[in-house]
């Protein structure tokens, strides 16, 4: 990280977490952040769902929730980008503060709540997207809609044209009983719904499903199963967790998602887990708690074909997507991997 990005860094720290959000937002726009360009090699080219990815490192959703600054992150070493949690109508989301920092914990809790421009406003901005990247949307429900399962598909309906790759969303804890839809049934019917629309877009758009972090083996073996059965082309593992166990900040027992370096055991776990359950039939993408290029290497090695992530940004900066990448690349090559993918799984049963 150069000078210019930590003193930018210990600034936003001094304010209020969701105003320094926005702020880095308009930076971004404002071509004030760095930018080094595709981060890629031999080795980190890599091919997920029929995406052809520069690295396999990729942003989470939450981060550019409007689709505002997508030439400017498209050039800061990403190898991918999601953008949303869109919905069909704008929504302002949960009351305010709504997003705390943990820093003694590296971490963040949020209760955001599918907060957006909604997807006529989305969509418009994704209609001018950089061509030469890859770019996802992550499909929401308005939290007073009376069929939040038609959401999923609605959005995609709108912006399906402009996206590389379209993500449903039933696991951010934020909208109340949103996670109810990850049960077997629900799930399978919703997800057939999405695949339906897509296959009446003009080119196939791959569908991912998150999921969260919080489930049961049990869940997991439904997971497994409906994935396999819809046909989705990927599963993000995971989303945001409710456990707050060994947190030392004071914000520790706010309501809402927690995020960062918590989460990392937790949902690396699950992606051996699902990993061990689909046996290579839908690659995973693992999130959650990544920070460096090692927890990137080890979410592989424990059965993700690539890695997203956002909340180390507030301790790392922006900077960390190449660095990430970077350092990836050296890992792969140590341990004599030619490709990503032959990573993949290596060391599956260390999370077992």
């Amino acid at each position: 990280m150069k000078l210019v990005e930590k003193l930018a860094l210990t600034a936003l720290h001094r304010m209020d977490p969701e105003a320094a959000h926005g702020l880095s937002i308009s930076a971004l726009k404002s071509g004030l952040a760095p930018t080094p360009g595709p981060v890629t090699s031999a080795r980190l080219r890599t091919k997920v769902a029929g995406l052809d990815l520069p690295n396999p490192v990729g942003l989470a959703a939450g981060f550019d929730k409007n689709a505002e600054a997508l030439a400017p992150l498209s050039r800061a070493g990403f190898g991918f980008i999601e953008v949303g949690a869109a919905t069909p109508r704008p929504q302002p989301g949960n009351p305010k503060p709504r997003l705390f920092r943990l820093s003694e914990d590296r971490a963040a809790i949020n209760r955001f709540g599918f907060n957006n421009e909604g997807m006529e406003a989305i969509g418009a901005r994704l209609a001018k997207r950089p061509k030469d990247a890859v770019i996802g949307l992550n499909l929401g429900a308005n939290k007073d809609s009376s069929d939040r399962a038609a959401d999923f598909a609605t959005v995609l309906r709108h912006c399906g044209s402009h996206l590389d790759f379209a993500t449903v969303n039933v696991s951010s804890p934020n909208t109340e009983k949103l996670r109810d839809l990850q049960g077997k049934a629900a799930l399978s019917a919703l997800l057939n719904g999405v695949i339906e629309v897509r296959d009446d877009l003009e080119r196939r758009v791959p569908v991912f499903l998150k999921i969260a972090p919080d489930l049961t083996l049990e869940e997991l073996d439904d997971i497994a199963a409906v994935a396999q059965e819809t046909g989705i082309d990927g599963v993000i593992t995971t989303n945001t967790t409710l456990s707050r166990d060994g947190l030392q900040s004071p914000h520790k027992d706010e309501a809402g998602g927690l995020s960062g370096a918590p989460l990392f055991k937790k949902s690396t776990r699950v992606v051996a887990q699902l990993s061990d359950r689909l046996a290579g039939a839908v690659p995973l993408i693992g999130v959650g708690g990544i920070s460096t290029a090692e927890q990137a290497y080890a979410k592989i090695c424990a059965g993700a074909s690539a890695v997203q992530f956002y909340t180390a940004m507030v301790y790392g900066g922006l900077s960390l997507a190449g660095e990430i990448a970077t350092g990836l690349d050296a890992l792969l090559a140590r341990d004599g991997h030619a490709t990503v993918a032959d990573a993949v799984g290596s060391k599956k049963g260390d999370w077992l």
